[in-house]
């Protein structure tokens, strides 16, 4: 079965976390560390309707902070991936992180159990800008994280975010050079979002804060591709960078469009050409879970010229582009009667770039990427 239709990947959430930082839009759960008991046996049950282990490629424990378990509850995590979702010989298997909730006891857990990648926010290496993410950790915790994971585990990657309130270029650049001499395997950079409803969103609406003009948050996104391009690095989709070889193979699933399983709260499946999330609430997670009920906030299946349309745009944000013959055959539509007059109006803009065989953004085009997606959506 192709790997549009059938899981070869598998998300884990984890919403706990020691704090809920004020962009933060994802799925947490903070100060409620009392119910990690419970979510770790409700995701157990979840995992167990499976019925039978489904062989894997790629798994990847986000969050939330998944690290911030206690290690017992971590242990027992992993053990129940490890026997639901058992990870092919050549797997990759990564895990989120904050730089001070590892220590060398969790890093041997993570390694014994199979774990060959970590993803640690380090977000910015300056503390006036950490404290406007209000993150708590300070800059020395990411070199002591990263000595600890490269004890026991080969692949270490850096999350940086630029665009943050007061942040200067220089700022940027110093964060950026800083993470490399770290010598990290892949680095993905983020422009800091004003989430709706979020608590940085409301300051922002209420005149607190002063979020950096276009031109500066342009600056800092081609300072990041100038700078880690420079250093060896890989610009393989429109956040992601890595060294040869080390890209990360389960975040290509959802750029390629292809299945993937998810679990846990807020989590997200694609399966047989429907998509599913489950509830953002941790309580109602637990506590549908432990009733024998799905735990769904929502599901669509989308018709099949909206969902070649998302394969378009999800694809186009890869180095590698929209290959015309894999993409007729995973969406079954011709890329140009589906799309031609927009890409050529985008070819001559110098947006992207098209070789005949394949589809591409180009340097101007990545820097425009998510407003271009909007359009051929």
């Amino acid at each position: 079965m192709p790997p549009w239709l059938h899981p070869r990947a598998a998300y884990v959430h984890v919403p706990f976390c020691a704090h809920h930082c004020g962009y933060c839009d994802f799925a947490v759960t903070a100060g409620q560390d009392q119910l990690m008991t419970l979510y770790v046996e409700a995701l157990g049950q979840e995992l167990a309707t499976l019925s039978e282990p489904c062989p894997v490629d790629t798994v990847f424990i986000g969050g939330g902070t998944p690290t911030y378990l206690t290690p017992p509850l971590l242990e027992r995590l992993l053990a129940e991936i490890r026997r639901w979702l058992p990870l092919h010989a050549s797997g990759e298997w990564s895990i989120e992180a904050t730089p001070e909730s590892l220590d060398a006891g969790k890093v041997a857990l993570l390694a014994d159990h199979g774990v060959t990648r970590v993803s640690i926010g380090a977000q910015s290496f300056h503390p006036q800008l950490l404290q406007r993410l209000e993150r708590i950790h300070n800059p020395d915790d990411v070199p002591r994280a990263v000595e600890c994971v490269r004890e026991r585990i080969a692949q270490v990657s850096l999350d940086l975010i630029f665009g943050v309130p007061g942040q200067s270029v220089d700022d940027w650049d110093r964060d950026l050079r800083r993470a490399l001499r770290l010598q990290p395997e892949h680095v993905a950079t983020y422009g800091l979002t004003y989430e709706k409803g979020t608590p940085l969103w409301k300051r922002w609406q209420g005149g607190q804060v002063q979020p950096l003009g276009e031109d500066d948050e342009l600056a800092m996104y081609c300072r990041a591709m100038d700078v880690l391009s420079a250093a060896g690095f890989e610009h393989y989709e429109v956040s992601n960078f890595a060294r040869p070889g080390r890209r990360c193979r389960h975040n290509q699933v959802y750029w390629a469009n292809h299945a993937y399983f998810g679990f846990g709260v807020g989590a997200a499946r694609y399966v047989q050409g429907r998509r599913e999330m489950n509830t953002r609430d941790t309580h109602g997670y637990i506590r549908r879970v432990f009733a024998g009920e799905k735990p769904l906030l929502q599901a669509e299946e989308l018709p099949p010229e909206e969902r070649a349309r998302e394969t378009l745009a999800l694809q186009l944000r890869r180095a590698d582009g929209v290959r015309r013959g894999e993409f007729q055959e995973q969406t079954g539509f011709d890329l140009d009667a589906l799309a031609g007059a927009k890409l050529r109006q985008h070819a001559e803009l110098g947006l992207i770039e098209d070789n005949g065989a394949c589809v591409r953004l180009t340097r101007s085009g990545k820097c425009v990427a998510d407003a271009l997606m909007a359009e051929l959506l």
